[in-house]
Formats: structure tokens, C-alpha cells, sequence
């Protein structure tokens, strides 16, 4: 299974960063694109469509990949160079949209190590959860696609309450779900959005230094409690 560009960064192997907070933990809850999946080919196919559409050579993966967590506001912004707010904004990503939906598993795979993770997770008898700013019309067949719908304890899309990360709201709702406390749950992201979410809501964070990292500035820069280099790394945090 593919790897994301840049995962090994000068200085980070392992696990870096220390944590406090209520052991044993009792959950985990995750981001999906560029945390439990990789779906940058995908986004990127779609973002290539609308290059191509208006006579632009397509844009190769790894300078895709670094934005794939920010959906179609990164990617229309680096490919099109239109961001919310522009006139043209919503109609391109509405576009986008329906590119990606015609292309939603086709390269979509689970990062190294992740279903080994989860499988870990279920034989400690810990609960998991799926927590993504990506609309649940999308996500619902992603996970289908990976094998994880019917397993996954909750999975709260950009849509799935009022508002979406940064704000807490999804990770309160994912832990209401699962029936537990915000602050014995360990929330993992790839993009600044998912630590500034994870603090809001008073939860334990982890950056995934495997996922697509590179537009957000350094990661340590963050404020996660941890930086795991790869994911089998956070089984360290649970213990």
C-alpha cells in the first residue's frame, strides 16, 4: 500500500511529544483523508478533471497530495488558484464535487500499518471511531469500499452536525455516539484542523506524521500532544 510523500521528515521516527491525560484511554477517533486512508489519487483525479476541463496539463500526485486533507477548498486553491470567497468558488467546487464522485475508490487505499492498527484497537477491546470534514455522501462509500463502515464504532462527516472541525461539535458528537468522555479519547489528524478541533473539545490529539502534512506549516508548530511517525506508533499512547 502506498506511503504519503514526505512521511519521513528529518528528526521525526517514532513517536515524539508527551501526553497527559486518563489512562487507559477508551476510544480512539481518527480524521480519514491522509489519517486512516489515502485518498489523494482520487482527490487528485478529481481536481485534475476540472484542469483539463479548461485546457490545463493535470498536476502530478505529489504536488497534489500535501492539500488532500483540505478537500476541495486546498485543492481548487492550489489547482485553480480560487479560494473561498471568489466568485467563481462555489461553482468550481461544485464541479469538483461531482468529478470525485465519479472516482471515489479507485486508487483509495488504507495507509501501511492502519489495519493493523485497528485490528490491535478491537482486540483491546477499545472503542474506534471515524471523524472527517468530508461529506457524508462521500464518506459513506469510501468506507465501504475500505471495509470499515460496519466496523467503526460512529462516523461523523463534515455535514453531520451544525459545524465542522475546527469546531468541537463533531468530536463531542463522535463521543456522545460512543458513550464516552472527550478527555479519556485520543482524536488523530493529519491537518492543523483536527489539533485545534481536539483542543476545543479538551480531547487528547495526535498528529499523523504519515499523512498529507505539508501544507500546513511545520507540524510540530501544531500543538498536538504527540507526533506519531507511523500509525502503529500511537499504540504507545494507550498504554
Amino acid at each position: 500500500m502506498p506511503q504519503a510523500a514526505g512521511v519521513v521528515m528529518a528528526g521525526l521516527t517514532g513517536l515524539t511529544g508527551s501526553i497527559a491525560w486518563p489512562r487507559p484511554a477508551t476510544a480512539v477517533l481518527f480524521d480519514l483523508d491522509g489519517t486512516l486512508a489515502d485518498t489523494a489519487g482520487d482527490l487528485g483525479g478529481a481536481l485534475n478533471r476540472l484542469r483539463t476541463d479548461r485546457g490545463l496539463p493535470p498536476l502530478p500526485l505529489d504536488t497534489l497530495r500535501p492539500y488532500a486533507s483540505a478537500g476541495a477548498r486546498g485543492l481548487i486553491g492550489l489547482g485553480l488558484d480560487v479560494h473561498p470567497g471568489d466568485a467563481e468558488f462555489e461553482a468550481l467546487r461544485t464541479a469538483f464535487l461531482a468529478a470525485y464522485d465519479q472516482c471515489l475508490s479507485e486508487t483509495t487505499v488504507l495507509f501501511d500499518g492502519v489495519a493493523e492498527l485497528l485490528d490491535t484497537l478491537e482486540a483491546q477491546g477499545l472503542k474506534w471511531g471515524i471523524v472527517t470534514n468530508k461529506p457524508h455522501r462521500f464518506t459513506l462509500p469510501v468506507l465501504r469500499g475500505l471495509g470499515l463502515e460496519a466496523r467503526s464504532g460512529t462516523n461523523i462527516s463534515g455535514d453531520s452536525t451544525a459545524h465542522a472541525k475546527p469546531h468541537p461539535l463533531p468530536l463531542l458528537t463522535a463521543c456522545q455516539e460512543l458513550g464516552v468522555d472527550p478527555a479519556t479519547v485520543l482524536y488523530v489528524g493529519d491537518d492543523l484542523r483536527d489539533i485545534q478541533a481536539a483542543q476545543a473539545a479538551k480531547m487528547p490529539s495526535a498528529a499523523a506524521g504519515w499523512g498529507y502534512i505539508g501544507h500546513n506549516g511545520e507540524i510540530a508548530s501544531w500543538g498536538a500532544d504527540v507526533i506519531a511517525a507511523q500509525p502503529l506508533d500511537l499504540l504507545h499512547c494507550l498504554r
